[in-house]
C-alpha cells in the first residue's frame, strides 16, 4: 500500500521456497489474506526475493506473464526486490554462505541483473524500482590485508558492471533503478561509516571512467548517474546491532548526496548486561534459546568504555558472557518488528521507531520493507501464524503514523 512517505511491503525471504514454483504457491495462500487485514482498498505492494533458480524460471516469457497477471488480479504490485541471497534460505545451513557466491564472481553480477531484468518488467509505469544485495562479500573469508582489498576491488568492479547496465536501461526506457547496497555485521561493509568511504574511496574512482567511457559522459555527469544507481539499504536491524547512531548517518548521506534506496524495517535482539548474577545467567538463557544452526547471529557488545567487542555468531559470544567489560549486548536475530520486550530480552524496535520518525520528518526514500525472515527458527512463543505475523509487522508500521 501507498503510505504517506512511500511504499510500504512486506520481504517474500519469509516464505520457504527452493523454486518458483513453492514461491508462487507460498504468495497465492497468504498474500490475500495479508492484504485483506493491511491494505483491503488499496494496492499492497510486494517486496519480491527469488533464489537464482527461481530468478531463472519467472524469467520465462510464459511464466511471467502469469505473475503479472496474478499480481493485477490481487491489486498488487512489486517495487522492490531482496537479491541478497543467491540460493536456498531455508531449511538447510545458511550461515555465512548466505553471501555465496559474492560480488567477485560473475556469477552475482549476472544473478543481479537478471533480477533487474524481471524488476523492469514488472515495476509499475512512473514508479522506480530497487534491489538489495550482498556488501559485497563476508570478510572473514580473506585472511590477509592484501586479500581483502583485492576481493573488494573486484567485487566494485562487477557492482560497476550493474550500475553501467542500469543507465542502459534508463536510457532505453526511461525507468529509474537502483542497486541498494546493505551493510550487515562481518560484510566486507559492515557499517554506515565503511559503506560511505567504500563509496567515495572505491565505487567513485573506479566507477567514474568505466562510465565516462561507455556512455561518453564528464566526470561529473558519471558521478550523479552512480549516485542514481547505486544506493544504500538502510536496515535498522543491521544499523542498531551496530550502535550506530541513525541521524548521523543519514545527514552525512545527505550532505554527500548518496540515497538510501530502501528502509529495510526489521529488529535485532538486545539486553543490558549490568545486571545481578541471577538476572545475568536469565539472560544467558534467554539468547541460548535463539542459537539455532540455520542463520548467522553475529553479536555486538557495548564496552564500559563505549568500545564495541564484535562476535562471528551467538555461539562465541555466549562463550564469552561472563565478560565483565560488556554492558550490553544486540544479537542479529530478526524478531517480529511489532514486538518490544522478548522476556528478559528486548527488540530493538526504538531504533525502528526513531529511523522512521526521521523518515516522517525528512523522507529521505520512498521504498519501505519489513524484513523478518526467521519466521521458521523463531520460538515457539514468537511464532503466529505466518500471515497474521506479517500482518501484524504491516499494521504495526502503519499504526506508527508514517
Amino acid at each position: 500500500m501507498k503510505v504517506n512517505t512511500g511504499h510500504l511491503t512486506y520481504c517474500t525471504n519469509i516464505h520457504p521456497g527452493k523454486n518458483w514454483s513453492d514461491d508462487f504457491k507460498a504468495l497465492q495462500e497468504n498474500f490475500p489474506v495479508i492484504k485483506q487485514s493491511v491494505s483491503p482498498d488499496q494496492p499492497l505492494g510486494l517486496g519480491l526475493r527469488l533464489s537464482n533458480i527461481s530468478s531463472l524460471e519467472l524469467a520465462k516469457d510464459d511464466t511471467l506473464t502469469e505473475f503479472k497477471q496474478w499480481l493485477k488480479g490481487n491489486d498488487a504490485y512489486v517495487f522492490t526486490m531482496n537479491g541478497f541471497p543467491y540460493g536456498e534460505f531455508h531449511r538447510t545451513v545458511v550461515k555465512e554462505d548466505v553471501h555465496t557466491p559474492d560480488w567477485t564472481t560473475d556469477a552475482r553480477r549476472d544473478y543481479t541483473i537478471r533480477l533487474f531484468r524481471i524488476l523492469q518488467s514488472l515495476l509499475p509505469e512512473g514508479m522506480d524500482g530497487g534491489i538489495s544485495t550482498s556488501p559485497l562479500s563476508y570478510r572473514h573469508w580473506f585472511k590477509t590485508t592484501d586479500d581483502f582489498e583485492q576481493a573488494k576491488r573486484t567485487a566494485t568492479l562487477n557492482v560497476v558492471g550493474v550500475i553501467k547496465e542500469l543507465i542502459t536501461i534508463a536510457k532505453q526506457t526511461g525507468q529509474i533503478m537502483h542497486l541498494d547496497m546493505e551493510p550487515e555485521p562481518d560484510g566486507i561493509l559492515e557499517t554506515g561509516r565503511e559503506f560511505i568511504d567504500w563509496f567515495e574511496n572505491d565505487l567513485l574512482p573506479l566507477g567514474i571512467p568505466a562510465i565516462e567511457n561507455s556512455f561518453n559522459v564528464t566526470s561529473d555527469e558519471a558521478t550523479l548517474l552512480i549516485k542514481k544507481h547505486l544506493c544504500l539499504c538502510y536496515d535498522v536491524c543491521h544499523f542498531a546491532i551496530g550502535f550506530e547512531a541513525h541521524a548521523e548517518v543519514l545527514k552525512e548521506l545527505e550532505l554527500k548526496g548518496i540515497k538510501v534506496g530502501k528502509i529495510q524495517i526489521s529488529a535485532a535482539l538486545k539486553a543490558d548486561l549490568d545486571k545481578p548474577e541471577a538476572e545475568k545467567e536469565s539472560i544467558k538463557s534467554s539468547f541460548q534459546t535463539f542459537n539455532e544452526p540455520t542463520y548467522l547471529h553475529q553479536v555486538v557488545a557495548l564496552k564500559k568504555d563505549g568500545g564495541l567487542i564484535r562476535y562471528s555468531d551467538l555461539s562465541p559470544a555466549l562463550d564469552d558472557f561472563k565478560n565483565q567489560e560488556t554492558t550490553q549486548w544486540r544479537a542479529h536475530f530478526h524478531v517480529p518488528i511489532s514486538i518490544k520486550e522478548i522476556g528478559v530480552l528486548e527488540s530493538t524496535q526504538d531504533d525502528i521507531t526513531t529511523v522512521l520518525e526521521l523518515q516522517k520528518n525528512a523522507p529521505f526514500t520512498n521504498h519501505l520493507e519489513v524484513e523478518t525472515y526467521t519466521w521458521e527458527v523463531l520460538p515457539e512463543q514468537l511464532k503466529l501464524p505466518i500471515a497474521q505475523s506479517i500482518s501484524n509487522e504491516l499494521n504495526w508500521v502503519i499504526k506508527s503514523n508514517i
